[in-house]
């Protein structure tokens, strides 16, 4: 793993006004406001006036009616309301109400799923609910959010929602959890100093607040300098108005196949006519067989089928966490060849975790996992085995607390005290023994922590120790001595070298390196209401301690098992791209390591050339994102993309399968089309894994059906250019037998049929391929023109014979049957025989084969099904002619299958 972190400028797209430049009195005077006194009333009511409120643009809703017309835009739609149109002119009422009732189902169904996906724009609106504490006309007031303008002077303090952005002027120990915004794993140390060099990202403003994230520490005053449209939020509103969701693949696929079954259906129609008007057919008669072929030529059952299949597939989804809100994108799950993955959380616990000790003198390494107390501190180098004194600083200078194995607090310093439980330190009864007499609250100015308690030192005196954690460059500019076996030794230059070659290897590795020192001080010289920051000097360096956000263990093996499949996986950070490269080899992500906005300043023309060997993008900003999502699919990769913050919600609505966390934002959540309950990325490859199962299945059945469209159109092709039946080869009732009674049993046992082997080891499909490759049209089509022959050469027989045209349409409408189950089995697979012992391991296959062989002899048997088919009553011999013809089939099929596995061989 390479990194590359040097800094590329935006300044070409950094906006007009960068407050984070100016200094806060340059702030206050660009608004004309003084911070002590805020704005007026009578301003502020006429920028309300000017600007609006300090709200997000709605999504406007579609009204359900229009919602409802919309399901019938699909082209398979419209083929069914026209038949059924017809059906109702020529008063076969039967049929168009069967006809009426399908469209109907097919519309509630969809409507049904669409009425699921929420808006995430609306999502983002309700976040806005909230209220804001600012200084007006020199007095504080609580007023609702939205009305608040530019300018304003917002007081906020921990435990307070952000209501705009805007310069921070002053901050006392601030801190704000912006997660869900740029995607850092721990809150962001604010201050008001003034940031030089080309934009940052928002995740590196220091000195900036951003609307709707949470104060987490401390205090501070903020002027606002942009509201609603114009935060960061805003922009994040704006994209995700902009972006559209793709279509999935089997939506297109469907389409498709409705189009050219339609064509053919329609020039049938044509020839069915021109021919029948010049044999002087009636009007009547003609209509009559048409409505039969375009009940023929329309996959009914189809939509039925298919999302009966997608909705248990959803719900055996659903079992392993990962809940599916929009059907279709099951089986867009087939096509993933790109995994653009969240690290923390995701590929990480969330769980920071110490795992190295350094002393001056010894080294320790730490075993264990997130906050588990489970693990051992393992004494690796040096003669002092006895940890204690090196990581008290960590255990005393701290606010968090363990409650039932999990933190309460500061997730650092969580992990810190699970380090000192780890040591067999007694956390409570420590705290207790050494009472806090002040506190000296972590800065992002000085950038350490101090607590100041009663002690007792080795002779036995009372004395004020001063505790304190912090960065280690803060940490070794204070430093006077250091730990040592007989109490300390000078801080010298070998041990600041050693410190700094020690932090330097640690952060290589990923680690976020803490130094922990103490100071004694005379009780009598010591003011605890006075300058603390003051008596943090001559500290004696206890230790450094190295801290990560470890992986998942299932993750590891997710990672490879994706790549196994053919599948890229790149992790998509807020965090540095340091830490980023590490934790991508331990994963064993390949690629090189770049920030967002490196990638953002190249051109179109590289990014392409360049995003194959990227392993790992760090400090990402949301359009960075949906770039490099929109870069993938230009590579004609079909993208996953996971995420859990408002900031990746218009790349997860970008990409073509967005993936959110359980544990994350509403907004992220309804811009999803999956949810992973919890939060792990090995329930994404198993959804993969799932998807291609499914998509696998339903492809069997396109096959299945596809034959017996053409068989449909070929054989009323056929009946009306030789005039077999009166150009009615089957009757609507026996066109609808055959749709909802053989097809859709079919449907639904390769619909649920057994994993195909291999299927993970494949490579994903290309995006745009279609399902209707050349191999399937050859073999539908020599298969359809054969069962034309055959069904057609029947019927005429029968016509012939003695037996009369209504036995011969019998006999061939059981053949038809028995050679459907023929083509269900050798639909399983484009090549492999089913003449082995597999064809049989489906119990769903065996049994539907076994009742549709039982029902092709009842049709012709029992006067219900007769009366019901419009079928006549034939002998062994004539079902042993339908019979035959299925053994016929069987044998071509096999004869092809034999050819194209040699060819494969060849190749």
């Amino acid at each position: 793993m390479t990194v590359r972190s040097d800094p590329v400028g935006r300044e070409p797209s950094a906006p007009r006004d960068l407050w984070y430049t100016r200094a806060p009195e340059e702030v206050a005077a660009a608004f004309d406001v003084d911070p002590a006194v805020g704005l007026s009333s009578a301003r502020a009511a006429d920028l309300l006036a000017a600007h609006g409120p300090n709200a997000l643009p709605e999504e406007k809703r579609t009204p359900a009616w229009l919602r409802f017309l919309r399901q019938y835009r699909s082209y398979m739609q419209i083929v069914l309301v026209a038949a059924a149109v017809v059906s109702l002119l020529i008063q076969e009422w039967t049929t168009a109400a069967l006809l009426i009732f399908l469209t109907l189902l097919n519309a509630v169904i969809g409507l049904r799923q669409e009425g699921k996906a929420e808006s995430a724009m609306n999502a983002l609106q309700s976040m806005m609910k909230a209220t804001a504490r600012v200084r007006r006309d020199g007095t504080e007031a609580e007023i609702p959010a939205e009305q608040l303008v530019v300018g304003d002077v917002v007081l906020i303090a921990a435990g307070d929602q952000v209501a705009a952005d805007g310069r921070i002027i002053r901050a006392s120990a601030l801190q704000i959890d912006e997660s869900a915004l740029t995607g850092e794993s721990v809150p962001a140390a604010k201050d008001v100093g003034p940031l030089a060099g080309p934009l940052p990202a928002p995740g590196d403003q220091t000195n900036m607040a951003f609307m709707n994230t949470p104060v987490t520490h401390g205090s501070g005053v903020v002027v606002v300098t942009a509201t609603g449209a114009g935060t960061e939020l805003g922009k994040i509103s704006g994209m995700l108005s902009t972006t559209e969701k793709e279509v999935p693949p089997l939506t297109r696929e469907l389409d498709t196949l409705t189009l050219w079954i339609t064509a053919a259906a329609g020039l049938t129609m044509i020839v069915m006519f021109a021919l029948g008007r010049q044999r002087d057919q009636a009007w009547d008669a003609l209509f009559v067989s048409a409505v039969s072929l375009a009940i023929a030529a329309i996959p009914e059952a189809l939509p039925t089928v298919t999302q009966a299949i997608l909705s248990v597939g959803s719900l055996n989804l659903a079992e392993r966490n990962a809940i599916v809100r929009e059907l279709p994108s099951v089986e867009t799950l087939a096509f993933t060849s790109a995994i653009n993955s969240d690290k923390t959380g995701t590929l990480t616990m969330n769980q920071m975790t110490a795992v190295e000790v350094v002393t001056p003198t010894d080294r320790y390494t730490v075993s264990g996992t997130g906050y588990e107390l489970a693990g051992k501190i393992h004494h690796a180098a040096g003669s002092a085995p006895d940890i204690e004194d090196a990581i008290l600083p960590y255990l005393v200078a701290s606010d968090a607390k363990l409650v039932d194995g999990r933190v309460v607090g500061d997730p650092t310093e969580g992990a810190l005290l699970v380090l000192a439980h780890k040591a067999g330190l007694d956390i409570e009864g420590t705290r207790e023994r050494l009472p806090r007499l002040a506190t000296l609250p972590f800065d992002p100015g000085y950038k350490l922590m101090a607590t100041f308690n009663a002690a007792v030192d080795a002779s036995g005196r009372g004395v004020v120790r001063c505790f304190v954690k912090g960065a280690v460059p803060a940490m070794v500019a204070r430093a006077a001595t250091a730990l040592a076996a007989d109490g300390s030794r000078p801080w010298d230059a070998e041990l600041a070298a050693r410190a700094e070659a020690q932090t330097g290897r640690m952060g290589a590795e990923g680690y976020r390196v803490m130094a922990g020192a103490t100071r004694d001080l005379d009780p009598a010289g010591f003011d605890p209401e006075g300058d603390l920051l003051a008596y943090v000097t001559e500290l004696r360096m206890t230790s450094l301690v190295a801290m990560v956000d470890p992986p998942r263990e299932e993750a590891r093996a997710a990672v490879a098992g994706a790549q196994a499949g053919h599948i890229r996986v790149r992790m998509v950070t807020g965090d540095d791209v340091t830490t980023g490269a590490a934790i991508a080899r331990q994963l064993g992500i390949p690629g090189e390591a770049v920030l967002g906005a490196d990638f953002a300043a190249m051109s179109e023309e590289e990014q392409l050339a360049r995003i194959d060997g990227i392993g790992v993008v760090g400090r990402v900003a949301p359009e960075h994102k949906v770039l490099l999502a929109a870069t993938l699919k230009k590579k004609g990769e079909v993208v996953a993309m996971t995420g859990d913050g408002v900031n990746d919600a218009p790349a997860i609505k970008a990409a073509d399968i967005g993936i959110a966390m359980g544990s994350g934002t509403d907004v992220a959540k309804n811009a999803g089309r999956m949810i992973l309950s919890d939060d792990n990325f090995a329930t994404i490859v198993y959804a993969v894994e799932q998807g291609r199962r499914i998509y696998d299945n339903l492809t069997k059945y396109i096959r299945f059906v596809l034959l017996l469209l053409v068989t449909f159109v070929l054989t009323f092709l056929g009946a009306t250019v030789f005039n077999i039946a009166a150009g009615e080869p089957f009757t609507p009732p026996q066109v609808l037998w055959i749709h909802f009674v053989v097809n859709a049993s079919f449907g639904f046992a390769l619909g649920f049929d057994r994993e195909s082997p291999g299927l993970m080891l494949r490579r994903p499909r290309p995006r745009g391929e279609s399902v209707l490759t050349r191999p399937v049209l050859v073999t539908v089509g020599l298969g359809g023109l054969a069962l034309t022959i055959v069904l057609l050469g029947l019927i005429q027989l029968g016509r012939s014979a003695s037996d009369g045209a209504g036995t011969g349409q019998s006999v061939a409408f059981t053949a038809f049957a028995l050679c459907l189950i023929v083509a269900a089995f050798e639909c399983r697979s484009e090549t492999e025989s089913v003449l082995t012992p597999s064809t049989f391991d489906s119990k769903q296959m065996n049994w539907v084969a076994l009742a549709q062989f039982v029902l092709a002899v009842l049709v012709t048997q029992m006067d219900g099904f007769r009366r019901l088919l419009g079928t006549t009553e034939i002998d062994a011999r004539q079902f042993g002619s339908a019979l035959l013809a299925a053994l016929a089939l069987l044998l071509l099929w096999e004869l092809g299958k034999l050819l194209a596995r040699r060819t494969t061989r060849g190749t």
